[in-house]
C-alpha cells in the first residue's frame, strides 16, 4: 500500500517572515496529520526557518534543487551535504530547470545518485511539452526521462525515490490533464518502466505524484485514480487553506 504524498513546491516565493507565517497558519491542522505524507519545499533561504517551525510535527521538508558535487567552485549552487542537515527530500529535474537552466536527463541522474548517496530522497520530475503531447510522443519522452534519470540505481535506492509526472503544458497554466489521462501516463508508461528497472515489488511500491494546476476543486478526482499517489503542488501550496484542502483530498 503506497502512502499518499502531497508536496508543496513554493518555487521562488516567500520571504523568511512569510515562510514562518504560512507554516504557522497550516501547522494546527497539518502538524500531526495521518494517512498522507506532507512535504513543504520552500526556497533555500527559508529552509532554516521552516525547519524550526515544523519541529515536533509530521511535516517534512524538501529542497527545490541541488548540485551533484559535495563542494567546490559552483557559484550559486547548494550541495547535498548542506541540504541533508536541513531537509529529507529534494525536487530534481523540474521542467522549469530543464527549460531555463539546461538540465538534461544526464545531469538529473547525477543529482539523483548524489542525493541518494547522502541520504536525501529525490522527487524526480518528468513530463512532456504541449508540442510533444500533441505530436503523440508523450510515452517516448516521459519514458526516456524515467529510464535515464533513474539509470544506475539499485532496487533499494529506488525505494527512496518519488516520481512526479508534471506535463509541462499544465504547469501554472490553469490547464490540467484529465484524471484519466494523467493516470494513463502513470499506469501505462511510468509504472511498467519502474517494474522493469527495479522489479515488480519495488516498481509497484514507488509513488508517482501528479503535478500541473492541481487545485482543491480537481484534487479529489485526480487523487482517486489508481496510480496517482498524491500531488506535487505549485501555486496552490502558497495559501494555507488551499494546501490544507489538497492534503485532505489525498487522505
Amino acid at each position: 500500500m503506497r502512502t499518499p504524498m502531497v508536496a508543496g513546491n513554493w518555487k521562488m516565493n516567500k520571504t523568511l517572515y512569510e515562510t514562518r507565517d504560512l507554516i504557522r497558519e497550516m501547522y494546527p491542522v497539518l502538524h500531526n496529520i495521518q494517512g498522507v505524507e506532507v512535504i513543504i519545499c520552500p526556497p533555500f533561504a527559508g529552509l532554516g526557518v521552516a525547519k524550526r517551525e515544523v519541529e515536533d510535527s509530521t511535516i517534512k521538508l524538501g529542497a527545490q534543487n541541488m548540485h551533484w558535487s559535495d563542494s567546490g567552485a559552483f557559484t550559486g549552487e547548494i550541495s547535498p551535504v548542506m541540504l541533508k542537515e536541513l531537509c529529507e527530500y529534494v525536487i530534481l529535474g523540474h521542467s522549469e530547470r530543464r527549460a531555463m537552466f539546461g538540465e538534461t536527463n544526464e545531469t538529473v541522474n547525477k543529482k539523483v545518485l548524489a542525493a541518494l548517496a547522502h541520504g536525501l530522497k529525490p522527487i524526480v520530475c518528468v513530463g512532456e511539452t504541449l508540442e510533444e503531447n500533441q505530436s503523440g510522443v508523450t510515452a517516448d519522452v516521459v519514458g526516456s526521462q524515467v529510464r535515464e534519470g533513474l539509470a544506475g540505481l539499485t532496487a533499494g535506492q529506488a525505494e527512496q525515490v518519488v516520481v512526479a509526472y508534471e506535463p509541462v503544458w499544465a504547469i501554472g497554466t490553469g490547464l490540467a490533464a484529465t484524471p484519466e489521462g494523467a493516470n494513463a501516463v502513470h499506469k501505462d508508461v511510468i509504472r511498467p518502466i519502474l517494474r522493469e528497472m527495479f522489479g515488480e515489488t519495488v516498481g509497484d511500491g514507488m509513488r508517482i505524484l501528479y503535478g500541473g494546476s492541481v487545485k482543491p476543486d480537481n484534487a479529489a478526482e485526480l487523487f482517486s485514480q489508481s496510480d496517482i499517489d498524491g500531488g506535487l503542488i505549485g501555486g496552490a501550496s502558497l495559501k494555507a487553506d488551499s494546501f490544507i484542502a489538497l492534503v485532505k483530498a489525498a487522505m
